[in-house]
């Protein structure tokens, strides 16, 4: 890791984990497992906390519902252990697109110009 990324780690937390995170993850973490996007979960001695490294942008939508379940507390087992049956029909995980380009557009919204050529609006521009 450069010396750039050392310090924006230790005053950003979006950017993957903050230098006292990594720092406590060191000397009290047990490594639980890691998810398909290379994110790696953790606990403590007792399993008292959970918490995840994650690889990249700290973004929540971007943990699989297996492990969300695990940190969560909905079961004790993670994935790596006892993963879950998945119905045939279930769709993969995907994280939470809003606010980007391959977020939904319903048919009539203005960031739709593939569907139709919107008649009914016209730009406003200043004279």
């Amino acid at each position: 890791m450069g010396i750039l990324n050392t310090l924006l780690s230790a005053v950003t937390w979006w950017n993957g984990s903050t230098l006292n995170t990594r720092i406590y993850t060191s000397r009290k973490g047990i490594r639980v497992g890691e998810d398909d996007e290379g994110n790696v979960f953790y606990h403590n001695a007792d399993d008292s906390q959970r918490w995840v490294i994650f690889n990249g942008e700290a973004e929540a939508s971007r943990i699989d519902p297996n492990w969300h379940g695990w940190l969560h507390r909905t079961w004790d087992e993670p994935p790596t252990d006892k993963p879950l049956n998945h119905k045939t029909w279930e769709k993969p995980h995907r994280e939470n697109l809003t606010g980007t380009p391959l977020a939904y557009a319903p048919a009539g919204s203005l960031r739709r110009t593939d569907l139709v050529e919107r008649r009914d609006y016209e730009a406003w521009t200043p004279e």
